[in-house]
């Protein structure tokens, strides 16, 4: 798959009911911003987009972690045949195009991508229901990426997770909300379930240990 970059204003092409075609921006949501948009939209749609996979492979180190002890933040990575379930949020108008994109170029500063894709819905799912949704992404490129993380076992992903901790809060509230929110419009996302349980484990088990140092001092 070929990143498609954003070099301009971005607009989206949406489909009637009368299959004609209206120029506005759409962003697509899969992280935070699933749960929270923290900008004015018109319209909010659940869906989907193909041929990517929704990982924690992005490093953090201004919301839930810092540069010394970055947490993890999904990105998307290519994977043909695979879904990745959120939201897409419809904003009109130059002004508050530039508004809303003034504010996630903020946010969003960490991830080096500003891809072009194509949004699907149950109702559409063999066409596009949207073309040109801007997405960011933080890619494995190291030079223009140098937050990302990439793979790590469960195992070790669960920890630095678990440990984690940024102005925003701690980075196990940012998965936990991310599993919620997957799980309120209706596509849980199997992954993030599995990788939710592995760190409540490690939670439940520091906060029992912690609960024996108590009981030893006093």
């Amino acid at each position: 798959m070929v990143w498609k970059f954003v070099l301009g204003g971005i607009f989206s092409s949406a489909r009637s009911s009368r299959s004609r075609r209206r120029m506005v921006l759409w962003i697509f949501g899969y992280g935070s911003l699933v749960w929270r948009a923290g900008f004015e939209y018109d319209e909010r749609v659940v869906g989907y987009i193909k041929d990517y996979k929704r990982v924690f492979y992005q490093g953090c180190t201004d919301h839930r972690g810092t540069p010394d002890n970055p947490g993890r933040a999904v990105t998307l990575v290519p994977q043909e045949g695979s879904t990745v379930w959120g939201a897409a949020y419809k904003v009109s108008g130059h002004d508050a195009e530039q508004l809303v994109l003034s504010y996630l170029a903020l946010r969003e500063k960490h991830y080096d991508v500003r891809a072009l894709v194509n949004f699907f819905t149950v109702e559409s799912s063999s066409e596009p229901a949207l073309s040109s949704v801007l997405v960011y992404i933080g890619s494995p490129n190291k030079t223009e990426n140098k937050y990302y993380l990439g793979p790590a076992s469960l195992e070790d992903m669960a920890s630095q997770i678990a440990r984690s901790v940024g102005p925003t809060g701690t980075n196990y509230e940012y998965l936990f909300r991310l599993e919620k929110a997957l799980y309120e419009i209706g596509h849980e996302d199997e992954e993030i379930v599995e990788l939710a349980n592995e760190v409540r484990k490690l939670l439940k088990i520091w906060n029992e240990h912690q609960l024996y140092i108590n009981s030893c001092s006093n």
